[in-house]
């Protein structure tokens, strides 16, 4: 069998796979979560180390988690900002990814990954207009700093869903990012959103080398707005239910602030 996957599309975007390679090495350079390697990349097409899989393990969640937040830790221009040294565009899926410049992560959040997809959402069919409603006054809440802290913008994956965690036989290898300057508790509460093996194995190891802010459990949903809108937008309104519901929480959580 071949050390190496092609991934292949001419009809992709205009620098699709450059963005995606731009945001692995990115990544890589934190010297934390491992992350499939590059081997060549060009228009319409990526060469990357094929990785091998095996079970997941407690231990391997636990050195994953750890991993990861060396990877956070590594920061990133702005909140927004995609890869150092990438000027290109972004993506998450095949759909475009706002690259922004914020000092607010608030303000970055709300417009740059929530209202955008919502709108693509409501067009698609994906969310009810009152439901939608319910998400923009989450969104005023988000944008008006209720949950801005101290926290410097974190190297993220951006797409940390299970199937973008492959566990091989020297750990968790990362996959298919849509990097850029975030919260560190977004690439979190993705792994929850999803299902991640021994979520509480990855968490233990997390925190261990960078402890999250009290009260990060409770803000979940908040976290999870951004991936909700991006598949309400894609894949109908089990996900825009789920949104609504989403952002209902995070109202209640900033009224009780």
């Amino acid at each position: 069998m071949a050390d190496t996957i092609v991934k292949s599309n001419p009809d992709a975007p205009a620098l699709f796979f450059e963005a995606e390679a731009a945001g692995l090495r990115w990544l890589a350079d934190a010297g934390g979560a491992r992350i499939v390697r590059v081997i060549d990349v060009g228009a319409g097409r990526i060469e990357l180390e094929r990785v091998h899989t095996v079970p997941a393990t407690p231990d391997a969640a636990r050195t994953f988690g750890a991993a990861l937040a060396v990877t956070h830790g590594a920061g990133a221009a702005s909140f927004g900002a995609g890869p150092g040294g990438w000027y290109g565009p972004l993506f998450i899926g095949r759909r475009p990814l706002p690259v922004a410049d914020e000092s607010s992560w608030g303000v970055f959040y709300a417009k740059d990954r929530v209202l955008p997809y919502l709108e693509l959402a409501i067009e698609a069919g994906g969310i009810g207009l009152g439901q939608a409603s319910i998400v923009r006054q989450a969104c005023d809440e988000i944008a008006a700093g209720v949950f801005d802290d101290d926290e410097s913008p974190a190297r993220i994956h951006g797409d940390l869903w299970n199937g973008n965690v492959l566990w091989s036989q020297d750990g968790v290898v990362l996959i298919d990012p849509a990097a850029h300057g975030g919260h560190r508790e977004t690439d979190l509460a993705m792994l929850a959103l999803f299902g991640c093996p021994y979520l509480d194995e990855v968490m233990a190891g997390y925190s261990g080398v960078r402890p999250l802010r009290a009260g990060w459990h409770e803000r979940i949903p908040l976290h999870q707005l951004h991936p909700l809108a991006v598949h309400a937008a894609s894949y109908g309104r089990g996900y825009g239910d789920a949104l609504a519901d989403a952002a209902a929480r995070v109202i209640a959580l900033a009224d009780a602030s």
